[in-house]
C-alpha cells in the first residue's frame, strides 16, 4: 500500500493552561504549537502534533524553527514520493540534522493516516497489545510545600498510579522530606530538568532516603559520562530524559551505565519510528521505560497513548486527562483517567476525533502546502 500524500495544513494553535507549570527552566501559562494534517488523495486526513514549546528551554527547537524546517525542508522532502511505510520517512529526512520535533510532528501524522488506511487502532499498527495504560501525574514546582501536598493529595484522591515532582537546588530534599512524610507509600520521583552538576553531589545523595522510584535527568542535558560517575555514587535510580536522542545514545548510556530507567518522549527523538526503536533495545538490555510528557494537547496525547501500549513500558507514563491541563481539549472523545488508568481507544488511527471547531477557536493561523 502506497500513500500519496496531496496536501499538508500546519495550524498555529496557542491553547491557555488551566493553572501555570514551573519546571527549574521556565514557567508555562500557556502552550503554542502546531498541529499538522497530512491529507492523500483519498481524502483521508492524518494527524500529528509538534511539542516543542515557543521558547528553546527544553532543547534548541521552538514553534517557529518547526515551521521553517516542515515547510522549507520536511514538507518538500515528503511531497517527493508516496510512502508505502511510515518508517521510511527516517531515511528520507536522514539529511537533515537533528530537528527531531518537527520530523516527529510530521512522520505522527503519516503514521496516523497508515493506521487509518488499514482500519486498524495505531497502537496495533505499532505492535502494542494493552487495552489500558497506567498513567502518573507531574506536578510543577509550586509557591510553598503546603500547595504542593495539597495539589498531590488531589490526584492521589485520583488515583495516579505515580507522582512525579520537579526539584531545583533550594526545592528538593527539604520538600521531598515533607512530601514523603505526608505520602509515605505513594510511587514518587522527581525531576531535576536538568539543574544540577556534580558538585551537587551530596545533595543528590541525600534523596536516598526517601526510596524515590528514579531521579531524572539530574545533570545537563548533553551528558552522558557525568551521570555514569553520579549513578554509581547514589542507590536512586537515575532515568534519563534530555540525555537521549535516538536509539545509539540509549546504547551508549546503557553501557556506560549512566541510568537504570529511560524517559522516551516521541518529539525529542525524532517519531514513532526510533521511539519503538528505543523501547526494543532497552527491553532487549533489562531497561524499563515510561513516556514521558511535553503538556501535549489531545493528539500528541493520544500518540502517546499508542506509543505506551508497548510491552516494556512497564512504569506510568505522564500522559495525564485533557482536564489535568485543558479547559477543553481538541479531541473528541478527551482523554480521561479512570483509577489511574486510560483505556487504549480502538477506533482506526489515534483513536479519537479530531474537534476542528475546538481547533479553530485556539487557530492562530494556518498555512495549506500542495504536492506538485
Amino acid at each position: 500500500m502506497e500513500i500519496k500524500i496531496k496536501q499538508v495544513i500546519l495550524r498555529h494553535l496557542q491553547m491557555e493552561l488551566k493553572s501555570p507549570f514551573a519546571t527549574s527552566f521556565g514557567t508555562f501559562r500557556n502552550k503554542e504549537f502546531i498541529l499538522v494534517e497530512a491529507i492523500d488523495e483519498d481524502g483521508v486526513s492524518g494527524w500529528g502534533e509538534s511539542v516543542a514549546f515557543s521558547f528553546p528551554w527544553y532543547n534548541e527547537e521552538t514553534v517557529k524553527t518547526n515551521w521553517h524546517m516542515l515547510e522549507d525542508f520536511l514538507l518538500p522532502l515528503l511531497f517527493q514520493a508516496p510512502v508505502a511505510y511510515p518508517q521510511e520517512l527516517q531515511q528520507r529526512f536522514s539529511a537533515i540534522r537533528k530537528n527531531q520535533m518537527a520530523k516527529a510532528a510530521i512522520e505522527g501524522a503519516i503514521w496516523d493516516l497508515f493506521a487509518k488506511k488499514q482500519q486498524l487502532p495505531l497502537h496495533k499498527v505499532l505492535g502494542g497489545m494493552k487495552s489500558s495504560i497506567e498513567v502518573g501525574v507531574s506536578i510543577g514546582i509550586q509557591k510553598n510545600v503546603d500547595e504542593l501536598l495539597r495539589v498531590i493529595d488531589r490526584y492521589v484522591q485520583e488515583g495516579y498510579r505515580r507522582i512525579k515532582i520537579k526539584i531545583k537546588p533550594g526545592w528538593d530534599v527539604e520538600v521531598v522530606r515533607e512530601v514523603r512524610r505526608r505520602f509515605p507509600d505513594i510511587p514518587l520521583m522527581a525531576d531535576a530538568n536538568s539543574a544540577y552538576s556534580l558538585q551537587d553531589i551530596d545533595r543528590l545523595k541525600a534523596l536516598d532516603e526517601f526510596q524515590l522510584m528514579m531521579i531524572e535527568q539530574p545533570l545537563a542535558a548533553d551528558d552522558l559520562v557525568d551521570h555514569a560517575t553520579l549513578q554509581r555514587q547514589i542507590c536512586t535510580p537515575i532515568c534519563l530524559d534530555e540525555s537521549i536522542h535516538s536509539a545509539e545514545d540509549a546504547r551508549k548510556a546503557i553501557q556506560l551505565g549512566s541510568c537504570q530507567i529511560v524517559n522516551i518522549k516521541i518529539g525529542r527523538v525524532g517519531g514513532l519510528t526510533e521511539a519503538k526503536r528505543i523501547h526494543d533495545l532497552c527491553q532487549a538490555n533489562g531497561i524499563p521505560v515510561w513516556c514521558g510528557g511535553m503538556l501535549e494537547a489531545g493528539v500528541g496525547r493520544a500518540h502517546n497513548i499508542a506509543m505506551t501500549t508497548l510491552e516494556n513500558f512497564t512504569m506510568p507514563g505522564d500522559t495525564a486527562a485533557s482536564s489535568h491541563y485543558w479547559e477543553k481539549d481538541i479531541i473528541i472523545p478527551e482523554v480521561v483517567v479512570h483509577d489511574g488508568t486510560i483505556a487504549v481507544p480502538e477506533a482506526p488511527g489515534i483513536g479519537y476525533e479530531v474537534d476542528r471547531r475546538q481547533v479553530d477557536s485556539y487557530m492562530v493561523f494556518a498555512k495549506t502546502y500542495r504536492a506538485q
